[in-house]
């Protein structure tokens, strides 16, 4: 029996592995990808959702490398997320700051289909990545995991919001949709600053 469940329990790690480094992989093109088209559209919402996802990998990368150093302590565990917590934090100020201005001064973004195109594909894409890490996350009982499933579905609310300034500018060349945007980003990532600084896995207060 202890054999039996010895390997069920090998079998989950190997799926919440797989799980957590497909997100990892994901969420690195994402930011890349992010990152390149805002620079492009000139598109201050396009590149805020490509930092946070740079930021969240780092977020991601804590989480596993706690799951899998049984030696990892507590308190290293809290510093590294308030390394990201810091990050988080420059990340709202960099968007008030870049939204505000690009408001103020008229800045107008290109229209970006395929912004649209890869904002559309991330709202489809993390809802799933994130059922597939809270169902590992209760085969293993870990509360880690579960948290990184909630990292996974604030990308997703980040998603729907830069879709629907990118939407908003493309249709009716609503060009100020773009900063708005990302203003509506700021309280989502504040508080992803404020659990990081806690030294608290981002979106959850539980521990391993």
């Amino acid at each position: 029996m202890r054999a039996e469940l010895a390997e069920t329990l090998a079998i989950h790690r190997r799926a919440g592995r797989k799980v957590e480094f497909l997100s990892i992989g994901w969420t690195a093109l994402e930011s890349i990808v992010g990152i390149i088209a805002g620079v492009l559209a000139s598109s201050v919402a396009l590149i805020s959702f490509g930092i946070d996802s740079v930021i969240e990998v780092a977020s991601s990368l804590v989480l596993v490398w706690r799951l899998s150093d049984a030696s990892a302590t507590e308190d290293r565990e809290a510093f590294a997320h308030r390394l990201v917590g810091v990050c988080f934090l420059a990340l709202a100020v960099y968007v008030s700051f870049e939204a505000m201005k690009d408001l103020l001064t008229d800045s107008t973004p290109r229209v970006s289909y395929f912004g649209i195109i890869y904002a559309a594909a991330c709202v489809m894409v993390m809802p799933l990545l994130a059922r597939a890490k809270r169902r590992a996350a209760a085969n293993l009982q870990s509360h880690a995991l579960h948290a990184d499933s909630h990292q996974s579905d604030i990308c997703a609310y980040l998603a729907v919001i830069l879709l629907g300034g990118l939407g908003l500018n493309a249709l009716f060349g609503w060009w100020w949709a773009d900063p708005v945007a990302a203003l509506c980003m700021v309280p989502i990532i504040l508080r992803e600053a404020i659990s990081g600084l806690r030294g608290q896995p981002c979106t959850h207060a539980h521990r391993v």
